[in-house]
């Protein structure tokens, strides 16, 4: 084999030109001249580069506009965009096997080859000693199990390719997709070969941040093995006798097996017993209020804290026109007009807002939504969601005087004023003076049915830390946290509630101590009739991971793998009433405001179809269900 590599630059940027006519394309990979593949892994700069290069192909969670987030496709946001945005086609429905956008297939079967070349010649070069190529294997193999990952909860059940390199000849004819059983165990068994060679932690972190460690290794798998007991993977009704593969398998379980909770319960304590990682909490203020916000916004501002278990830093968009990473999601967390370089639109969902919990009975406000899109109240929250409280201290922001608040922003929980920014709060820094931002029409950043705007009524506002000079045009870093504590904490407990040999002690536990840290009371203090009742505990673990993890590219996932996608996601949106020309007005809620139709969600939309590029490539390959 004498394929030649250029490389062009360090760690992330290993570039490879790659021509996509057939199947056998994805294993055979065209690489420019200057570098032999012999002579590649005979140094160790750029054996180096080449393992870089293999983690170009994680996703990019935080590009909220591109391929790699999910957010802007649940319910937990509703971005203020018509034109130009992927994200649309998505939302009403009118996307197919032919639609590009969001197809992933071939840029993570090409990560795979990828990581698959590196592991099979990472021994090639002498110039790293043994133990360290042993951990950079590791390292490549967990990759390529997690773009596996990234395939599977996307697509379903994929093809496995294993180690087959370039050379070996594949018939585009003969392959169809492994079950959903093959895909989990192939993958939980790399990720196992990966965690026996990882080491706990990073031994140069200032050079080597972001790298895998063995808890990265062991989050990933409680985050398959969670969703590989999931009601989607695990013998669900709606692909019984659906779906069998050339090989003459069903690709779904075709009845449930309840002892993969089990599995999914003992992974995530795993991970939790190695006591190396702890939720952020802040040692600074003495309030218990600010403590709790200036907590949560610490998982993202304090970067590499212990609550992370595996981060990364952000790198520029992959559209290079929206500008460095640190203005592309900044600055449309910014109020435009109030803020001169603000953007706007990034924002929350009316649903997700509603979610928080109210800080003194630790309750849940909102049980569901009448046919004019207003709130079902639980009244014994303490939630009202009419009138005004006049002179409303603004959380977080001493400098803010005494304001008209809604009633509705009374009393939230902590993650809702360290994320959500609602009409008629305060900025949140005073760089350039104390401002207060409105989003109705002709407030300080009024509604304009085109052009750059707020159209909900809330902006997300909790990646920006408000220390940032934006004003200035200092954007700082973006930091992304892939897994973390909270995280694994409410895989187990879901997990804990729902296996046969139910916990429910663990699982009150492990919820009760990421509503701690939020300065919420215990669940079962605000809901004494959890106790003993499954089926609310596992809706109030669904709301629980709806804030705690909002914006994270969960939700999306989440409520496709509980199979409760298609009550939660169809229907108008609403916002507030930001056509009114007074501030008072703009609190009522409409579907009039958003101009991009009402959300669709039918059953074939649980997975992706199988794109048609894939299936002109690979003739004999099962698509999924109702596409």
């Amino acid at each position: 084999m004498n394929k030649k590599i250029r490389i062009l630059g360090i760690f992330l940027y290993f570039t490879v030109a790659f021509s996509f006519v057939s199947c056998n394309d994805y294993l055979d990979v065209t690489l420019l001249d200057q570098l032999t593949q012999d002579e590649t892994f005979s140094k160790r700069v750029s054996t180096e580069q080449y393992l870089a290069h293999v983690y170009s192909y994680l996703p990019r969670e935080y590009e909220y506009l591109e391929e790699g987030s999910a957010v802007p496709r649940s319910d937990e946001a509703m971005f203020s965009w018509y034109q130009w945005v992927n994200y649309l086609s998505f939302n009403n429905g009118s996307w197919g096997p032919s639609t590009p956008n969001y197809n992933i297939w071939k840029a993570k079967y090409t990560g795979i080859k990828q990581a698959s070349i590196f592991m099979n010649h990472v021994d090639e070069c002498l110039e790293i000693d043994s133990e360290t190529r042993r951990i950079m294997k590791a390292e490549a193999r967990f990759l390529r199990a997690y773009y596996y990952f990234e395939l599977f909860r996307q697509y379903g059940p994929v093809y496995i390719w294993g180690d087959i390199e370039s050379d070996e000849l594949i018939k585009p004819e003969t392959i169809d997709r492994h079950t959903v059983d093959e895909n989990v165990n192939f993958i939980a068994e790399e990720y196992d070969k990966a965690i026996a060679e990882l080491p706990a932690e990073i031994s140069d972190f200032t050079k080597w941040a972001g790298r895998i460690t063995k808890g990265a290794a062991m989050a990933a798998k409680a985050r398959l093995m969670l969703y590989a007991a999931s009601p989607l993977y695990n013998g669900c009704d709606l692909y019984k006798g659906q779906m069998k593969n050339l090989y003459g398998d069903f690709l779904f379980p075709q009845s449930p097996d309840p002892q993969k909770w089990e599995k999914a319960a003992k992974a995530a304590k795993d991970v939790i017993d190695m006591n190396i990682y702890e939720l952020y909490k802040d040692q600074t203020e003495a309030d218990p209020l600010l403590r709790a916000i200036k907590s949560y916004q610490g998982v993202l501002f304090e970067e590499w804290n212990k609550e992370t278990i595996w981060g990364a830093w952000g790198r520029n968009p992959t559209n290079t026109g929206l500008g460095a990473i640190g203005f592309y999601l900044y600055s449309r967390c910014m109020p435009p007009r109030v803020c001169e370089l603000g953007v706007g639109g990034f924002c929350p969902s009316l649903k997700l807002v509603d979610t928080y919990p109210m800080a003194k009975s630790g309750r849940y406000p909102v049980t569901g939504y009448d046919n004019n899109g207003n709130p079902v109240i639980d009244e014994q929250s303490g939630y009202t969601n009419t009138g005004f409280t006049e002179n409303f201290k603004q959380p977080g922001v001493s400098f803010a005087p005494g304001f008209k608040a809604h009633n509705s922003c009374v009393g939230r929980d902590a993650r809702f004023y360290a994320s959500v920014f609602p009409n008629g709060f305060y900025w949140i820094n005073q760089y350039k003076g104390i401002k207060q931002v409105t989003f109705f029409t002709g407030g300080s950043s009024s509604y304009l049915e085109s052009g750059d705007c707020v159209k909900v009524g809330y902006m997300w506002r909790r990646p920006l830390d408000p220390a940032l000079n934006t004003e200035s045009g200092s954007w700082g870093t973006v930091f992304w946290p892939y897994f973390r504590l909270a995280e694994i904490y409410l895989d187990y407990a879901e997990a804990c509630n729902e296996k046969p040999e139910r916990n429910e002690t663990e699982a009150l536990k492990y919820i009760n101590l990421v509503r701690e840290r939020s300065g919420l009371n215990a669940l079962e203090t605000a809901y004494p009739e959890v106790k003993g009742n499954k089926d609310l505990l596992r809706m109030l673990i669904q709301k629980e991971r709806m804030v705690e993890l909002a914006f994270e590219g969960h939700r999306y996932y989440d409520a496709r793998r509980w199979m409760i996608a298609q009550q939660e996601f169809p229907g108008p949106e609403y916002s507030l009433n930001l056509l009114a020309t007074s501030y008072e007005d703009s609190w009522s809620r409409t579907s009039n405001v958003w101009k991009g139709g009402p959300r669709v969600f039918e059953p074939k939309h649980y997975f992706f179809p199988i794109n048609q590029e894939q299936l002109s490539e690979m003739k004999n390959i099962t698509q999924n269900y109702g596409w």
